[in-house]
């Protein structure tokens, strides 16, 4: 056995520990070992295949594979390093640090294997000219695959871990509710004073202007952490998958409460949050009313679906997206959700579609998409001068005016 050979099963053991730990020994609160079947066992049965190929391979397959092997071992890292740093280490942050340490060890080997075993004859042109064209194949190699497939693990492994300070110019409650899969969620409720009232997500950090806003009106208004953020259970996911589970229990939690008319409740979302908000409408008519501001899309299915490539977007974001798509499903044990236009049509209650003049590439088309699929009243508003969710920034008076408009002609006591 060489002393390379020892490296690689040194290293690829710590990584595989702090995998197994992360998805089996101690998942997050409110998860279980069940539910990262997929994602446990794929990157450990990748490891244990680079153990098997080492030795039978040549010195420069050795060094990819060192070199793959370290990626990885970076990458499920990078949950304990951002954890550590936010409130410090707990549970399989631990072995999360090891695995840190075990990653650059083998990146290092990789490194060292390839320098050491290159070629040093043949022509001069080739000899600087190989190089060069490994550089630009590793350069496309990052932007298609590497790039996406870390960020979907990032989306599905960190979340905001702290509780934001309450900014919400009223008084409010804490709440918790439990989610159909038996998480349980936390977050501030705000009384109602005119017997409706308004879920605003996602989190508790960037729905406070309009959980503010609303209430100002006589609105209830139910602000809290999604699944694996802050002070709520579950494995976190950016992109959304599954959030429509957490807007269902919000509204189930809105219905049981004695100041709310479970007749008159409604939600607001942004981005992520507005196209969560356009899946829980098109699954259940107990949302009234919905504002979606800034939705785009939350997987290639959104893509295929929404020809968004007719728009000025980018045809190679269409591989990067089946990427992160691929990336998220692998991680997180499920299947990408439907494409949001197809739901759009399927909403039963009252939708309005708001996206910057200044937003995402996508956002234009697709709200244009959405408000075209929607099947009930409808309404769609192009905000002058905003970028991305900065509407109420960019046109405060026109937001609140249009916004609350929209709720109390759907949400009103009739």
């Amino acid at each position: 056995m060489t002393r390379a050979y020892r490296i690689y099963l040194a290293a690829a053991a710590v990584v595989a520990l702090h995998v197994a730990d992360d998805s089996f020994l101690q998942p997050n609160p409110g998860a279980s070992a069940g539910d990262h079947v997929v994602a446990g066992l794929v990157p450990i049965a990748l490891l244990g295949l680079g153990a098997w190929l080492f030795p039978r391979v040549r010195a420069g397959a050795q060094g990819a594979i060192s070199l793959v092997a370290g990626y990885l071992g970076v990458l499920v890292s990078t949950e304990a390093a951002y954890y550590t740093t936010a409130v410090g280490p707990s549970g399989d942050d631990f072995t999360g640090l090891l695995s840190i340490g075990a990653g650059l060890a083998l990146v290092g080997l990789g490194v060292w294997t390839l320098f050491a075993n290159r070629r040093r004859d043949g022509r001069v042109w080739w000899r600087y000219g190989r190089p060069v064209l490994v550089l630009a194949g590793v350069y496309v190699a990052v932007s298609a695959f590497f790039f996406p497939f870390t960020l979907s693990y990032v989306v599905t492994h960190t979340a905001r871990a702290h509780v934001p300070k309450a900014d919400l110019g009223v008084p409010y409650e804490e709440v918790s509710f439990e989610t159909s899969d038996g998480l349980t969620l936390r977050g501030w409720y705000i009384r109602s004073r005119n017997r409706a009232a308004v879920i605003s997500f996602p989190g508790r950090a960037s729905s406070q202007k309009r959980a503010k806003m609303l209430a100002r009106h006589g609105y209830g208004v139910l602000v809290f952490d999604r699944r694996g953020e802050g002070e709520s259970d579950g494995d976190p996911n950016l992109f959304g998958w599954q959030g429509e589970r957490d807007v269902h229990a919000a509204v189930r939690y809105l219905q049981s409460r004695p100041d709310v008319d479970p007749n008159r409740i409604g939600g607001i979302g942004l981005s992520v949050g507005g196209e969560t908000m356009i899946e829980a409408a098109a699954e259940s008519s107990a949302l009234k009313a919905i504002v979606s501001e800034g939705a785009s899309g939350r997987s290639v299915r959104d893509d295929l679906a929404g020809d968004y490539t007719s728009h000025g977007v980018k045809w190679e974001n269409l591989i990067g997206d089946s990427v992160a798509t691929l990336g998220t499903a692998l991680f997180t044990d499920n299947v990408p959700p439907a494409d949001l236009k197809s739901l759009a049509g399927k909403i039963h209650g009252a939708a309005f579609f708001v996206y910057g003049e200044k937003g995402q590439p996508a956002e234009k088309p697709g709200n244009r998409l959405f408000y075209a699929q929607a099947p009930g009243p409808k309404e769609i508003w192009e905000v002058p001068g905003s970028g991305h969710m900065a509407g109420i920034d960019a046109q405060p008076r026109a937001y609140e005016q249009r916004v609350v408009g929209f709720f109390d002609r759907h949400l009103g006591d009739r």
